[in-house]
């Protein structure tokens, strides 16, 4: 099968790492230095139709749509309107995760678990309201901000400023919600709109710093799987998977591709803390080495309604994902840093998330610059040996949290130390 990846970071990387392993030949635009050991790079416009005629041109069996801002860019419904199948949302049922008031709103309509929360379109409205809530609240930034434009505010004077911050951008809009406590799952789906297959749970970590604590990031390190009650399952596959493709069949937006359902296990039970239109990242390069079944074919089942669930299939072995962040992340991230990867062995993978190639050197260029992935038989042996890994990794000035899976107390076998990347 000939497969077109969309997308230049770690999880499209992990996309076409998923796909390659199977045979198949990949193809990516606008992909990264890594992806390059893989697939056939190509450069070119970025906009839907052109990614659409690139697909017709290459003849590509399918399509997989990586960031979300091609999915609301319209990639899907392009490359549809060709007669190509793509794996993923269109533009209208994008808006799930490009506009989480609209969201919240939908969610509502169909009794979906979320936290209690308002939307305005007005800082001062806004700013009212957010004086009268409980601290900590939760200020959200509506539309797409790439993971990081949610705000855990601790005084009114940092909701302030999230809400100032947010209302800075033309016909912006915030959710103002309440804080939810428990821990953090990230449930993803593959579906055709009518039927899915939901991968193992994973647990990301969100912030910069160690200890849950500093500015969000677009995540930090996941471990996988996320040891999961069999009730909570229950009431996620129900409650949250089900109830969110019958809504969007429903509201004449039947959703297909991947929907990732970022939940809390508060006290009452799973909620909504938000929803993606994609494969999470880092989640994908937590999830898909687990992944034995073929990406590609069910990405073309999906595309064109016929997923069959039963045939998506993972390994039982665990995974853990430790990223290497450029200093300054994630505010302005410093770049041009030289980079030295290790060899790597059976079951690690060093992931490209944001560099490049400069004179045959390769160089950070973004914030999130390398997810290291090891998987073993328990996450604890899977996060010693990711750490493991990332310690070998030449990167000067590297940020990597040193606690990913201490929620749930997977600690490594052998701890790793605190000594700078």
């Amino acid at each position: 099968m000939r497969v077109l990846v969309i997308g230049g970071g770690g999880r499209e990387h992990a996309i076409v790492d998923a796909c390659a392993r199977h045979g198949h030949e990949v193809l990516c635009t606008p992909g990264n230095p890594g992806i390059a050991a893989q697939a056939r790079i190509i450069a070119g416009p970025q906009d839907a139709d052109s990614l659409a005629e690139l697909a017709v041109q290459e003849g590509v069996d399918v399509v997989i749509v990586g960031p979300e801002a091609y999915l609301a860019a319209g990639v899907v419904d392009a490359c549809r309107a060709r007669a190509v199948p793509a794996f993923g949302s269109t533009r209208a049922a994008s808006r799930l995760e490009g506009d989480k008031a609209w969201s919240k709103a939908f969610m509502n309509r169909y009794g979906i678990p979320t936290a209690q929360h308002r939307a305005f379109s007005g800082l001062q409205d806004a700013l009212t309201y957010a004086a009268t809530c409980s601290l900590p609240t939760v200020i959200k930034d509506a539309g797409l901000r790439a993971g990081k434009g949610v705000t855990i505010a601790h005084s009114y004077a940092e909701a302030e400023a999230a809400l100032q911050d947010i209302f800075t951008q033309p016909g912006a809009q915030a959710v103002i919600e309440d804080f939810m406590t428990g821990q953090e799952v990230s449930m993803l789906a593959l579906t055709d709109g009518q039927r899915y297959a939901l991968t193992p749970p994973s647990q990301d970590h969100k912030t910069i710093f160690e200890g849950d604590v500093g500015p969000m990031t677009g995540g930090m390190g996941v471990i996988c799987p996320f040891p999961l009650p069999d009730e909570a399952l229950a009431v996620i596959r129900s409650d949250i998977i089900e109830r969110t493709l019958a809504g969007m069949r429903s509201e004449g937006l039947p959703y297909t591709g991947v929907l990732y359902a970022g939940l809390m296990l508060t006290p009452a039970g799973p909620k909504v803390v938000e929803f993606n239109a994609r494969f999470g990242d880092p989640e994908a390069e937590a999830v898909l080495p687990l992944l034995t079944s073929d990406l590609a074919q069910h990405a073309l089942d999906a595309a064109r309604g016929e997923l069959n669930p039963a045939a998506v299939q993972f390994g039982a072995a665990a995974s853990a994902v430790v990223i290497l962040a450029a200093p300054g992340y994630p505010g302005e991230p410093q770049k041009g840093i030289p980079l030295t990867l290790p060899p790597t062995g059976v079951g690690e993978t060093i992931y490209h998330a944001g560099t490049a190639l400069q004179d045959g050197q390769l160089i950070s260029s973004g914030g999130r610059v390398l997810a290291v992935t090891a998987t073993a038989e328990t996450l604890s042996a899977a996060l010693g040996r990711a750490y493991a890994l990332a310690d070998r990794i030449g990167f000067e000035g590297a940020q990597c949290r040193r606690d990913i899976g201490s929620r749930i107390g997977a600690v490594p076998e052998s701890a790793p130390d605190s000594t700078p990347v």
